[in-house]
């Protein structure tokens, strides 16, 4: 039964986080620097979550391994403002290489 709570509470809290999204006065919206932020805000979850997901093991302990040398790999093909199937492929190659090493 706690299975059902959890999800009825869940339900309605994100019914809740829409509401409020909802009700936020449209004049509020239009201010410079809330569309800076509202712009910048998707940018900076996705990076936190690829941080994330590469030095985690899932227990919470920092672990260094090709996920990492190949995100690093992307971020310097990025900076050289290469296309973006480009840094993918930059990631994709050097962690497949260093997992074929062993690291």
């Amino acid at each position: 039964m706690t299975t059902w709570i959890a999800i009825g509470l869940t339900a309605a809290g994100c019914y809740l986080a829409k509401l409020l999204g909802l009700s936020v006065p449209p004049g509020a919206l239009e201010r410079p620097l809330v569309r800076r932020l509202a712009a910048l805000l998707p940018v900076a979850l996705l990076a936190a979550l690829t941080a994330l997901q590469t030095v985690d093991d899932g227990n919470g302990a920092l672990v260094v391994d090709a996920r990492l040398a190949g995100l690093a790999a992307a971020g310097v093909v990025l900076l050289l403002r290469a296309p973006f199937l480009l840094v993918v492929a930059a990631g994709v190659l050097v962690t497949a290489g260093c997992r074929a090493i062993g690291g």
